[in-house]
């Protein structure tokens, strides 16, 4: 598990042996097994390198993520270490399975913060989006400021230390960035699925919660 909160900027290189990372030296001190989230993405250390580590990478994490694209130009990555029991929990739950890509379509400098509207490239994913919920971009945890009525558009408010401390300086319009919805809103979404009888399962919208369905179930 992570946080959402980039602990450092390195780069991605492809090598026939996986992909290799470079710029970990801010992080902890790292060993072989452990999880780090690049770019949002969920990698194991396979083998320590100077200033960094390789990692195997599967075919659904290439077709799935922005990595491969990427680690074809050495592109600027963000990083951070996996969550530990006794750390301060700054960001938001997020779990570094990535559930889909998004691209940049405007970004735009203002007084205080920047503008980044992003879409989803699969517009499914929009129902896990509303005002004022937490989302993964590139593994920064971000909060969604507002967004389209079904999610698949939405908007940032990035602040300043966010923007020159994480690879989103580097963003133009276009790019295609990792999104991970809120994983607690999937979670809540598979449950109700499995109980019929609950208003707005398996996203039929046929039943309004009313005080006569909460007293039918057990509320006064």
């Amino acid at each position: 598990m992570f946080t959402g909160l980039v602990q450092a900027v390195g780069r991605v290189q492809r090598r026939a042996t996986g992909l290799l990372v470079q710029g970990c030296s801010p992080l902890a001190p790292l060993a072989e097994g452990d999880s780090v989230a690049v770019d949002g993405v969920c990698l194991t250390v396979a083998e320590l390198i100077a200033d960094g580590f390789r990692a195997d990478v599967s075919e659904e994490t290439l077709c799935r993520t922005s990595l491969g694209a990427k680690a074809d130009r050495g592109g600027v990555v963000n990083l951070e270490p996996a969550l530990r029991f006794c750390d301060r929990l700054g960001g938001h739950l997020v779990s570094g399975h990535v559930d889909g890509s998004g691209e940049v379509v405007a970004l735009d400098a203002r007084s205080t913060s920047w503008y980044l509207e992003v879409c989803w490239q699969d517009p499914a994913f929009g129902r896990y989006v509303c005002e004022k919920a937490s989302i993964a971009l590139d593994g920064i945890s971000l909060t969604v400021a507002g967004c389209v009525e079904d999610g698949s558009r939405f908007w940032i408010a990035v602040i300043a230390h966010t923007w020159t401390s994480t690879s989103l300086q580097h963003l133009e319009v276009g790019a295609v960035v990792n999104l991970e919805a809120d994983l607690l809103a999937k979670y809540t979404e598979r449950l109700l699925a499995g109980a019929p009888d609950l208003p707005m399962a398996s996203n039929r919208n046929t039943q309004e919660i009313s005080t006569e369905w909460l007293a039918s179930h057990g509320w006064s």
